[in-house]
Order: C-alpha cells, then sequence, then structure tokens
C-alpha cells in the first residue's frame, strides 16, 4: 500500500511540475524532494567549481544560472566575488560587452579586496577601447543608455584604477572620444587633466598637441573665432617648440599654417567691409598687415590688388 501511494506522488509530482522544471530527484540525505535546477550545493567553494566546470565547457547559460546560485546563497564568500567575474567573462565572451563591463564594475563596487580588480581594470579599459573604435549598438543586442559607453567606461577606469598604470591612458583617450563627439571644450578639458594629473606620463606630449587641435577645432567652426584661432596657434608653436623632433610637430605644423591662412583671411574681409564702408584709413592697416605678416599667400596677392584700387579713388 505505502509502495502504491509513493508511485502515485512521483506522477502527481510529474505532472504538477513537469512544465516548470524537467525532472526532480529524491535525495535520501535530507528526505525530500529536489529539482537540479534550483539546488545549492553545501559549501560556497563546491558551487563555484561545479560553476567553473560549466564555463570550461563553454555551456555558458548553465555557468551563469549556477554562478549566480553563489552570490544569491554565499552572497558574502570569497567564491561570491569570484561568481560576478566570471559572470562578467561570460558576458564578454558572448560579445555583449556593455553588460560584460557592468558585471565587473559590480565586482570593484562590491568586493573591492578582491584580487580581480587589476585584471578588471584591464578588462574595463579593453572594452572602453572598443567602443571608442566604433562597436555598435545593433551589434550588442541590448539599449545603451548613453551616447558612447567609452565615455563611461574610461571615467570608471580612471576612477577605479587612480594613478595606476591605466589611468593616464584611460584620461587621454576619453579626450580622444569626446573630440571625436566635437564635444570639444570637454575634450580640453580631459586633455589638461592628462597634463596636470599625470605630469610624468608618456600621454602628455600628445595632450598637449590635442589641445591645440581642440582649439582649432573651435576656431574653423561655422562661428569663426579669431580668438580660438590665435591660442591655438599659439599652442601648435609652443608644442612644436618644446617638441621639435616629436613625429607631431609635423601635424603642429600644418595647423599653424592652416591657421594662418584662416586667420589672413579673415583681415582680409574685415579691410574689405571697411573698404566698402569707405573707412580707408582702416582698410588699409589690415592689407598692409596681410602682406607683412603673410606674403607668400593669395590673400597679400589680394590685398595689394585691393590697395592699388584704392589708390585709384583718390
Amino acid at each position: 500500500m505505502r509502495r502504491r501511494i509513493l508511485i502515485f506522488a512521483v506522477i502527481f509530482l510529474g505532472l504538477t511540475f513537469g512544465s516548470a522544471y524537467p525532472y526532480w530527484i529524491w535525495t535520501p540525505k535530507t528526505g525530500k524532494w529536489v529539482n537540479p535546477k534550483t539546488a545549492v550545493k553545501p559549501t560556497p567553494k563546491e558551487q563555484l567549481d561545479f560553476a567553473k566546470s560549466l564555463y570550461d565547457i563553454k555551456n555558458y547559460e548553465e555557468a551563469k544560472r549556477e554562478f549566480k546560485k553563489v552570490l544569491k546563497s554565499f552572497p558574502k564568500s570569497f567564491e561570491a566575488s569570484e561568481s560576478q567575474y566570471y559572470l562578467g567573462l561570460i558576458e564578454e565572451a558572448q560579445g555583449n560587452l556593455y553588460e560584460a563591463y557592468l558585471a565587473y564594475q559590480k565586482v570593484i563596487d562590491k568586493y573591492p579586496f578582491s584580487e580581480r580588480i587589476k585584471d578588471i581594470i584591464e578588462a574595463e579599459y579593453k572594452i572602453a577601447e572598443r567602443f571608442m573604435q566604433g562597436k555598435k549598438r545593433k551589434a550588442l543586442g541590448v539599449n545603451l543608455p548613453v551616447e558612447n559607453p567609452a565615455i563611461e567606461i574610461f571615467s570608471k577606469v580612471i576612477e577605479n584604477s587612480a594613478y595606476g598604470p591605466k589611468a593616464s591612458a584611460a584620461q587621454y583617450k576619453l579626450g580622444l572620444v569626446l573630440k571625436g563627439l566635437l564635444r570639444y571644450y570637454e575634450a580640453e578639458e580631459a586633455f589638461n587633466k592628462v597634463i596636470s594629473n599625470y605630469p610624468d606620463s608618456s600621454w602628455v606630449e600628445a595632450a598637449k598637441f590635442q589641445i591645440a587641435s581642440c582649439r582649432a577645432a573651435v576656431s574653423k567652426g561655422p562661428d569663426y573665432d579669431q580668438g580660438a584661432s590665435k591660442e591655438a596657434k599659439d599652442k601648435f608653436e609652443e608644442f612644436v617648440q618644446e617638441h621639435p623632433e616629436a613625429v607631431l610637430s609635423r601635424d603642429a605644423e600644418k595647423n599653424i599654417e592652416q591657421l594662418k591662412e584662416k586667420e589672413t583671411e579673415s583681415n582680409f574681409n574685415i579691410a574689405l567691409f571697411y573698404e566698402k564702408q569707405k573707412a580707408y584709413p582702416a582698410a588699409r592697416v589690415y592689407y598692409n598687415a596681410i602682406i607683412e605678416n603673410n606674403p607668400d599667400s593669395k590673400w597679400a596677392a589680394r590685398a595689394l590688388e585691393r590697395l592699388r584700387v584704392m589708390e585709384k579713388k583718390k
């Protein structure tokens, strides 16, 4: 009779829970029916080892579920910090870069004494670089909450590593991302922090060039800013004087010539405006300055031509 009751009980449980879980097993040790999908190993180490065994064979979804059991059942254990780290590895292996970053960052936020911190900062830095290089949102399969995740992630790398080996590089590349988004004033601020916070860094030289480049970009905008143009030219000239042998100095010299050309064009337009207003003395000042300061430019030839025309009007 008892045997029949047990059989009926097994059938009933199978019908009741079959749609939710594939099977249940009887554990004599506990005297209970257990679903292997929700069961947790007796110790955090056993649970972690089991999860890692699934990770090693690239059964990522099952491994993810088992790592999460460690976090839920043993949240303050060493194994919990390891499990959180492995969740980041899984997301990265599956190509979910932003989710991987979030998982890694949880290790730093919740387990700041983890031995994985150095590895995590390196991983976050590489993820930021991939976003910087144009990793597309569609390829990630998630809706990203920020314009470019590289901004958020490089900022976190700087915060996480303080004055560590990746901090100055992350600060410089944060500036590059902002510059690429045409956020020149923010980019300039980021590059200035490279110089002020990491004066001995190998990125300082490039940061100085980028500051001048940001100033130049502002001056070349639709609303020409002569003051910004002069600042940019001064900074490029300063860079060339400080680093005459640097590869970037060649680019700096090209920028100086372009800025001179833009400045000369602006002065020519000012002179032309004064001429049209019949303010001839002011127009002559500007035309003569163009000829004196940039004699080889096309604007010098035009300025000389306008001076001759004005002479005929006397």
